[in-house]
Parts: C-alpha cells; sequence; structure tokens
C-alpha cells in the first residue's frame, strides 16, 4: 500500500515538474533587433513538486522497511 503511495507521489512530482515551465516572448533590448524567448517557472508547482518528491521518498523508505519485516 505504502509503495503505491510513493510512485503516485513520485509520477505526481513529475508531473508537476513538468507543468511549472511555461515559454515567453520576450522583447528586443533595442530596436530592430530581434525578439527572444525565456523560460518561466511557476513557484508553487516547482514546490508542490518538491514536497510530493520528499513525500514520495518517505513513503518508498516506510513500504521497504515494512516489507522487510
Amino acid at each position: 500500500m505504502l509503495l503505491a503511495l510513493a510512485v503516485a507521489a513520485a509520477l505526481g512530482c513529475v508531473l508537476s515538474w513538468l507543468a511549472a515551465s511555461s515559454t515567453v516572448g520576450v522583447a528586443p533590448v533595442l530596436e530592430g533587433e530581434p525578439g527572444t524567448t525565456s523560460v518561466v517557472y511557476s513557484a508553487p508547482l516547482l514546490g508542490l513538486s518538491l514536497l510530493l518528491a520528499t513525500v514520495a521518498g518517505v513513503l518508498a523508505v516506510l513500504g521497504l522497511a515494512r516489507l522487510r519485516r
């Protein structure tokens, strides 16, 4: 049961990490120069990803310890 929850938390971590980034257009600095793109990250989604990674790790350790006993 704990290992299944660990896998679900790890999957949520990956999905949250992938959803955290988006590409935006950046205006040129000088007239006549081409515009560029930049990657912007969402802080709440990155925090959620780190939290889910921690939860997945703790649940994996507890699940493996329970299996060993």
